[in-house]
């Protein structure tokens, strides 16, 4: 097992362009859902979530996650990864732990995830399968042609 008695969790405001890069990297290696997110678009995620949580060994990016929440009803946890080279030393656990213990977090009634293969490791931190909330919404860009109902017309 690989010693991480010295890596760092760390929350964070902003991600800085090299620290955004290492961000992509960590993607492409291993979270094969976002491994095609632009930088740009990385840092508006981000910038709309709290918190977001830093993994470091060193000045080495090896984990991430983030969350979004009304900080009283629902809170969403995003995009959680470690590094392939650290996993199975607990640093997952602990990661999502902190996000958790967050308080724009851990004051809401619910706390939603969502995860392809992962379901055991989240069961091990208290998660339940919810197959009543499965519902999704595939946002098309909008066209100029879209006529809105009298009725609906904004003024």
């Amino acid at each position: 097992m690989i010693d991480c008695s010295h890596v760092q969790f760390r929350y964070v405001e902003n991600l800085t362009f090299e620290v955004l890069e290492q961000l992509q990297q960590l993607f492409r290696l291993a979270a094969f859902w976002a491994k095609d997110r632009c930088r740009e678009d990385l840092a508006t995620a981000i910038a709309h979530s709290h918190p977001v949580v830093t993994v470091w060994d060193c000045d080495r990016l090896i984990g991430f996650s983030r969350a979004t929440s009304d900080g009283v009803y629902r809170a969403t946890i995003w995009d959680v990864v470690i590094h392939p080279d650290y996993q199975g030393a607990g640093l997952g656990r602990k990661l999502v732990q902190t996000v958790l213990s967050h308080p724009h977090v851990s004051r809401t009634e619910r706390v939603y995830l969502m995860t392809t293969h992962q379901q055991p490791f989240y069961e091990r931190i208290g998660f339940e399968t919810n197959s009543s909330t499965t519902m999704v919404l595939f946002n098309q860009p909008m066209t100029a042609t879209v006529s809105l109902p009298q009725e609906a017309t904004v003024q």
